[in-house]
C-alpha cells in the first residue's frame, strides 16, 4: 500500500527558521478552514473545553481543538451524534476538530482490558459496561463524530517498560495503523466534509523501535503522522532525546503532531526540531487550579501574596480577564470558591498558548525563532528561579 494517494488535507511548509533550528511554518487545509501551524489544541475530552464557550475560544484565536473517542463514544454515544449531524453542529464549533483514537485511555482509565491481536476488550469507566475497540471500530466511531482530523487506534507503552514490551506493542499499532487505514477508505463520510487519517509512532524510549516504526508507517501513506508514547512519566531529557531524534524520522511535507504535551518550554523545544501540532489539558487544568502561564513564567493566582496586587495576571497579555481583573480579585474569587475563577484563569491561560503559537509563527518567518526561543527560555528560567526564592 505504498506511493502517494489524494490528500483532501493537504499541508505546506511555507518558511523555515533561518537561526539555527528545524522550525517550521505551515498551512493546513481542512472542511472547517486553514490551520496555521505551529498550533496548539485546546482539549475538549468530551466535547468541550471546560468552562469556556466556544465563542470565548474563537474570541482567544483557537484554530482548533481537540476532543477524544473514547469519551465521546460512551458518552453521548454516536447515535446521538449523527442524529445532531456531528460534533461540529452538536458543539456548536465551527473550525477543525482533532480526535484522539481513545487508546490512551482504554488503558489509563480502565481496570479491566485485554489487548486481543483485532484491537482490545474493556470496560467502561462511566458503568462497567463491556466494549470491544478494533481500529476498524475507531475509525467507524470517528466517522460518527466527524472530527476533521482521525487519529488510529494505538497502544501506548507505559514508562518504564521492557524493550520487549515496546517492541510487542509497536509491532501490534502498525499492524492496527494498516487495518484502519483501509476501513478510512472503505467507511463513508456522514457530514459532507473531508476527514483524514493519522497513524502514531510508537516505540517507547528506544530509537531503534522508534524508527522502525517510523518506517512502516510511513510506507502506509498517512495524512499525517503522530508521535506518541512520550509525557507519560519519563525524565525530561530522555523526553526531548526522543522529541529530537524522532520528528526527522517522520516525512518532512506531512503534518507532525505530538501528543499529550503542554509545558510551554517543552512546546517551543519540540517546534524547534519541527513539531507542527500540540494538545494538552495543562492549559486548562493548571488555569482550575489557579495557575496562570504567563510571558513572565508561571504564576500561581490563587496564592496569598497576590491578595493586594491590584495588577493583571500579565500587563503584556490582552486577552479578555487581564484587560478587565486583576490578580487580587481573581484570588479573591478562588479563595470563595467561585466558579467565574476558573473560567477566567483558563481563557488566560488558552488566550497565552494562541499567542505563543502566534508568536512563535512570526519569528519563524522572520528567520529568527532559535534566537527567540533561546532568550525567553532564559527569562523563564530566571524567573522560576525568583519565584523558588521567594517561596
Amino acid at each position: 500500500m505504498s506511493g502517494h494517494r489524494a490528500d483532501p488535507h493537504s499541508f505546506t511548509v511555507v518558511a523555515r527558521d533561518a537561526s539555527g533550528s528545524h522550525a517550521r511554518l505551515g498551512y493546513m487545509e481542512t472542511g472547517h478552514g486553514t490551520v496555521e501551524t505551529p498550533c496548539f489544541f485546546p482539549v475538549g475530552t468530551a466535547g468541550t473545553v471546560k468552562t469556556l464557550t466556544p465563542d470565548e475560544l474563537l474570541d482567544a484565536g483557537t484554530q482548533a481543538i481537540l476532543s477524544n473517542t473514547y469519551h465521546l463514544y460512551l458518552r453521548p454515544g454516536t447515535e446521538i451524534l449523527e442524529k445532531a449531524g456531528g460534533l461540529h453542529r452538536f458543539m456548536r464549533w465551527p473550525r477543525p476538530i482533532l480526535t484522539d483514537s481513545g487508546g490512551y485511555q482504554v488503558f489509563s482509565m480502565t481496570d479491566l482490558k485485554k489487548v486481543r491481536d483485532d484491537g482490545v476488550e474493556f470496560q467502561s469507566h462511566l458503568d462497567g459496561s463491556y466494549h470491544v475497540f478494533t481500529p476498524e471500530k475507531v475509525v467507524a466511531v470517528q466517522r460518527s463524530i466527524g472530527s476533521d482530523m482521525m487519529m488510529v487506534l494505538d497502544l501506548c507503552a507505559p514508562y518504564p517498560c521492557s524493550h520487549a514490551q515496546a517492541k510487542q506493542w509497536h509491532e501490534i499499532t502498525v499492524r492496527w495503523a494498516a487495518a484502519a487505514h483501509e476501513a478510512e477508505e472503505r467507511l463513508p463520510h456522514l457530514y459532507g466534509h473531508s476527514q483524514n487519517l493519522w497513524a502514531i509512532m510508537q516505540g517507547s524510549v528506544f530509537p531503534d523501535l522508534r524508527r522502525a516504526s517510523a518506517e512502516a508507517l510511513i510506507e502506509l501513506d498517512f495524512s499525517g503522522y503522530a508521535i506518541g508514547g512520550l509525557a507519560v512519566g519519563e525524565p525530561k531529557t530522555v523526553f526531548r532525546e526522543m522529541v529530537e531524534f524522532s520528528a526527522p524520522l517522520l516525512p518532512d511535507h506531512k503534518s507532525r503532531y505530538l501528543m499529550g504535551v503542554g509545558f510551554p518550554e517543552d512546546l517551543l523545544f519540540s517546534i524547534a526540531q519541527g513539531v507542527d501540532f500540540f494538545d494538552c489539558v495543562l492549559p486548562t487544568r493548571n488555569g482550575r487550579n489557579g495557575t496562570a502561564f504567563t510571558w513572565h513564567g508561571k504564576l500561581i493566582v490563587k496564592a496569598a501574596r497576590e491578595k493586594e496586587h491590584f495588577i493583571p495576571i500579565d500587563e503584556n497579555c490582552g486577552c479578555f480577564t487581564c484587560r478587565n481583573f486583576d490578580r487580587a480579585y481573581i484570588r479573591h474569587l478562588f479563595v470563595a470558591e467561585e466558579i467565574l475563577a476558573l473560567r477566567l484563569v483558563s481563557l488566560h491561560n488558552v488566550y497565552f498558548y494562541q499567542e505563543l503559537m502566534r508568536t512563535a509563527r512570526d519569528h519563524i518567518q522572520a528567520g529568527d525563532y532559535r534566537i527567540w526561543m533561546d532568550h525567553l527560555l532564559s527569562e523563564w528560567q530566571s524567573s522560576e528561579s525568583l519565584i523558588t526564592e521567594a517561596q
